[in-house]
């Protein structure tokens, strides 16, 4: 092959935003010196437009019922219109013929529902777009469903997320192809995160919604996210909120699906993800904010949650930080 052919699966009803991040990020790859280049395209039953779901009108390139390989990269999009498309035979036929004519194979959103329905998944561990995730593990239970990542990579087959994980996914893609530099340049021209890690979770504790159950898991909860520095052992707060460590730990684990001290280190793993991206603090510095001993404790509990040291997320998320007090440590 003279380039990566890379086939975008579309169909009625699909997101275009699933769509063009893949697309536009390969593309301005290309434009910023990717060698071998992409070669893109954009496969539709029978070669026809499909309507997305914004209702704009996209011309198929090619049939999919006459693409055939090697591919570099099979891309499944979703979209309103997943569940029409994984019931069509001929969709999911010709994804599982062309998955197997591909080195990778990959999903947007809901675009894991038509894998799963070919069978592309069994076995494995994938993401979805969190709202829909909890459909997808019921209707294809020999697959492994993690809602929290953002993208998730098993063997030859990725997964990401919703709409813009897109961006991540491919992002990481263009990494693994071509390197981190032409990666970074790819992100700055899209002005998006350099990278994020594909396990960073799709929604932050600080932005999703409270627990709607127990009231005084609620409290506990606002106290933990609001004073990070603080002491937040269990015991601590069990005492706080005049109940055992006991009682607040199964409390914990029926609201939350994890402990009160699982849920603190979470807690400040993403503050200090937070800190790490919008500022140029000292890990040191971070590590006192949100309530880690030092350095290293941070170090530890921020591998243990995203997979990659502090200073390696810290590089992913911006070229260039808001200054602020200190020079920022390696960790």
């Amino acid at each position: 092959m003279t380039g990566r052919r890379v086939v975008v699966v579309g169909y009625h009803a699909a997101e275009l935003l699933d769509i063009a991040c893949v697309t536009s990020s390969l593309i301005m790859a290309n434009h910023h010196g990717a060698a071998p280049p992409y070669d893109v395209s954009l496969a539709t039953p029978s070669g026809l437009p499909v309507t997305c779901a914004t209702g704009l009108t996209l011309q198929g390139q090619q049939a999919i019922e006459r693409v055939t390989g090697p591919l570099d990269t099979l891309v499944v999009s979703g979209g309103i219109g997943h569940e029409e498309a994984a019931a069509s035979r001929v969709v999911v036929g010709h994804v599982r013929r062309l998955a197997r004519e591909s080195r990778r194979v990959a999903s947007v959103c809901t675009g894991a529902e038509i894998l799963a329905a070919a069978g592309l998944l069994d076995g494995r561990r994938a993401t979805t777009h969190w709202e829909y995730a909890p459909e997808l593990a019921a209707r294809h239970p020999a697959v492994t469903v993690d809602a929290r990542p953002i993208f998730v990579r098993d063997g030859h087959v990725a997964t990401a997320a919703g709409v813009t994980s897109a961006l991540d996914l491919t992002l990481a893609f263009i990494e693994e192809d071509h390197g981190a530099a032409l990666a970074r340049t790819v992100a700055r021209y899209l002005v998006t995160y350099l990278q994020r890690p594909g396990n960073q979770a799709q929604m932050s504790m600080f932005t999703e919604s409270p627990p709607l159950g127990d009231g005084l898991v609620r409290r506990v909860v606002e106290h933990v996210t609001g004073h990070l520095g603080a002491d937040l052992a269990t015991a601590t707060l069990a005492a706080a909120a005049g109940v055992s460590e006991r009682h607040l730990t199964r409390l914990f684990l029926k609201e939350l699906g994890e402990t009160p001290g699982r849920f603190v280190r979470r807690a400040r793993a993403e503050a200090a993800a937070q800190l790490l991206a919008a500022t140029s603090l000292p890990m040191s510095a971070i590590a006192t904010r949100c309530g880690f001993g030092s350095a290293e404790t941070l170090r530890q509990a921020f591998v243990d949650h995203y997979g990659i040291p502090p200073s390696r997320y810290r590089l992913t998320q911006a070229s260039t930080l808001p200054s602020a007090a200190g020079t920022a440590n390696t960790a």
